[in-house]
C-alpha cells in the first residue's frame, strides 16, 4: 500500500469521526469536525499529487479517489439530515444519481469504454463540498463561538445557513444535470440490448 492509497483511503475513517464530531456536543466538537474536513479535502488533492510526482498512478488509486470522495460527501451529507439541517428527499435525489452513474460507469467498462469525468461532474463536486463546508462552519459558529454573546455570532451562523441552503440546492441542480449529461452522452451504449444475460 503506497502514500497515495492511504491517503485516498483516510477519508474513510475521516468520514466516521466528522459524523461522530457532529453529533457531539462537548467544546469544540464543531471545530474538530470542520477541521478533519478541510484536512479530508486536502487528502484529495494530496494524493494525486503525489501519485504524479512519485509515478504511482493506478487504476485501483483512481477508482478508490472517486470512491472515497463519494463515501465522504454521502456520509455527510447523511448526517446532515440526522441533525435537521436538510431534508432527507434532496439527499436520496443525489444518492440515486451517484448510484446510477457509478453503475453506469461499470457497464461500460465491461464494453470497453472508460466514461470520463464531465466539467459539470467536477462542478457538481465543489458545489457539494462549499455546501456541507457552510454548514460545517455554521456549527462552528453557532456552538463555538456563541460564548461571546455579540450579535454577530448568530448573524454569521444564518448567512452560513442560508448559504449552505442554497448551495445545496444548487449542487442537487448539478448533481441531477450532470447526470442528465452522462446518460445522453453514453446511455445509448449502457442500455444497448447486447442479449447479455441479466439475471
Amino acid at each position: 500500500m503506497n502514500l497515495p492509497n492511504l491517503l485516498t483511503l483516510s477519508r474513510i475513517p475521516l468520514m466516521f469521526l466528522i459524523v461522530w464530531l457532529m453529533r457531539e456536543d462537548f467544546a469544540w466538537a464543531a471545530t474538530g469536525a470542520f477541521v478533519l474536513f478541510v484536512i479530508a479535502g486536502l487528502t484529495d488533492w494530496l494524493d494525486g499529487y503525489v501519485a504524479r510526482k512519485q509515478g504511482l498512478v493506478s487504476n485501483f488509486g483512481i477508482l478508490m479517489d472517486a470512491l472515497t470522495d463519494k463515501i465522504l460527501m454521502l456520509g455527510l451529507m447523511i448526517a446532515l439530515v440526522d441533525v435537521g439541517q436538510i431534508h432527507i428527499f434532496l439527499v436520496l435525489l443525489i444518492l440515486g444519481r451517484e448510484f446510477m452513474i457509478t453503475g453506469m460507469r461499470l457497464v461500460a467498462a465491461t464494453k470497453g469504454v472508460v466514461v470520463a469525468a464531465e466539467s459539470s461532474g467536477k462542478q457538481k463536486t465543489v458545489t457539494q463540498i462549499l455546501a456541507v463546508g457552510a454548514f460545517l462552519l455554521e456549527a462552528v459558529v453557532r456552538a463555538d463561538l456563541s460564548g461571546s454573546g455579540s450579535d454577530w455570532t448568530l448573524q454569521l451562523a444564518n448567512i452560513l445557513n442560508w448559504t449552505g441552503l442554497i448551495l445545496f440546492w444548487l449542487c442537487v441542480f448539478m448533481t441531477l444535470y450532470s447526470g442528465a449529461k452522462y446518460f445522453k452522452k453514453y446511455g445509448e451504449l449502457v442500455f444497448l440490448d447486447d442479449g447479455g444475460d441479466r439475471s
